[in-house]
């Protein structure tokens, strides 16, 4: 664990209190095998899945926190909400049949309750997190953050690879299409 994507603050080093607190959140979670085997997932271009709940957590986790919202479960939510092995993309190895976006939160929140408690808001955040696509819509705030901010981590991690790839080329055209793109989110 070192930072949040787009972060400065570095999370490794605990040099601030906003760190700090947000590692106490998820320190019992943080080095369990569960949660270190996402490093081993792909989830969106070269980003683990370890790193997307990173982001996931750690922006989710402000958000509440400056809100007065449940900061914690908001943390710990948005770490374990996309908690599963197998390759969304390939459907290797799923565990249940149907649409990934339909179950793979269910697949998540059974797997975080085998490594810690959760609450119903954290319950609420893992079920509703793919909402609009084929789940209902969050009914706890800290949900609808986890949502809103799933959907902006996914967006914001492969726009940052892909403005990467662009500009480590010496095409013109590269750069065209990435701006092109980035007009039309």
């Amino acid at each position: 664990m070192e930072k949040a994507i787009l972060s400065r603050i570095n999370l490794k080093t605990l040099d601030t209190n906003i760190a700090y607190d947000y590692f106490e959140t998820i320190s019992d979670l943080i080095d369990t095998k569960e949660v270190q085997d996402l490093k081993k997932c792909s989830q969106h271009l070269a980003t683990s899945r370890f790193q997307h709940s990173l982001n996931v957590s750690y922006y989710s986790f402000l958000i509440c926190r400056k809100l007065g919202l449940d900061a914690y479960s908001a943390a710990r939510a948005g770490l374990l909400h996309d908690l599963y092995y197998y390759d969304w993309k390939t459907n290797d190895k799923r565990p249940l049949e149907g649409n990934h976006a339909k179950i793979h939160p269910i697949i998540a929140l059974e797997n975080a309750k085998n490594i810690t408690v959760t609450n119903p808001t954290i319950d609420d955040a893992i079920l509703h997190h793919m909402w609009p696509l084929k789940t209902s819509h969050p009914n706890t705030s800290v949900g609808w953050i986890i949502q809103a901010v799933d959907k902006f981590c996914a967006i914001t991690e492969m726009g940052h690879q892909s403005l990467f790839r662009a500009s480590r080329s010496n095409n013109l055209l590269s750069y065209c299409i990435l701006f092109t793109f980035l007009l039309t989110i």
